[in-house]
């Protein structure tokens, strides 16, 4: 296996850089979806959780286990309202085993694509597939490279202001390059608070990764998708679909 992108990412693990997390990723969509999906869940799996948003709102009435590799992002999980109810793991999701089966699957905010390999994509997924119980069912989601989301991401059309309760506005933009060989993106994310003139950069990277590819890897890993969503409303994959979300089981 290749090193943990995320364990190495500023991102995720710079307290300074995770505090504005939340504050530019808030709720939507994918935690409205993901709490459809467990309504029937006695047990639930948040594969690279984050900071809890969607794990905590599971808790109140189910067995919720949250595994991440950044103990920055833990941190703030752990702290959140409805925290105490989950139990959080500090793990990388390529080879994490907890030696038991859970009734749902989840790793949704685009983490797939941090698995920069093939090799790294059939470790998550054949976690995802060791982890899911008989009758169990997965959901995961990665952004749709037919779209090249990524042409956003320049310093000019990402410009973007938000307000951080200490710091006051905080204003943010990325940087990108591509590689199309690879399909893998690596882009800068940049803070400036404007009141004190602070200022945080992190690199990271990315994979785009097909449908035809996502499809071979499920395989690989014993895992059948009985939908492909294009978005997190339930509509189905098309060419011009932002996103790419298989919903399945075991094969």
């Amino acid at each position: 296996m290749t090193a943990d992108p995320v364990s190495v990412d500023r991102l995720y693990n710079d307290p300074a850089l995770v505090r504005f997390y939340d504050l530019e990723n808030a709720g939507g969509a994918d935690i409205d979806c993901c709490r459809r999906l467990a309504a029937d869940a006695g047990s639930v799996l948040d594969l690279g959780c984050g900071t809890g948003v969607l794990a905590a709102s599971l808790g109140a009435t189910r067995e919720v286990v949250g595994v991440d590799p950044a103990g920055a992002m833990l941190h703030v999980a752990r702290a959140r309202a409805g925290g105490g109810r989950v139990t959080w793991i500090e793990a990388d999701a390529r080879g994490v085993r907890l030696g038991r089966r859970f009734d749902l699957v989840v790793l949704t905010g685009h983490a797939f694509q941090v698995f920069l390999t093939d090799e790294d994509q059939r470790a998550v997924l054949t976690t995802i597939a060791a982890h899911l119980a008989p009758d169990g069912r997965f959901i995961f989601d990665a952004r749709n490279p037919l779209v090249e989301e990524w042409r956003e991401w320049t310093p000019q059309a990402s410009r973007r202001r938000f307000e951080d309760p200490e710091l006051g506005t905080i204003k943010a933009w990325n940087d990108v390059t591509h590689d199309p060989k690879t399909g893998i993106v690596t882009y800068k994310t940049h803070y400036l608070a404007l009141a004190s003139r602070q200022q945080w950069s992190a690199s990271s990277q990315i994979r785009f990764t097909g449908r035809e590819s996502l499809q071979r890897r499920l395989d690989e890993a014993g895992l059948a998708a009985d939908q492909w969503l294009g978005d997190w409303s339930a509509a189905p994959y098309a060419a011009a679909s932002p996103e790419i979300i298989p919903v399945g089981r075991l094969r």
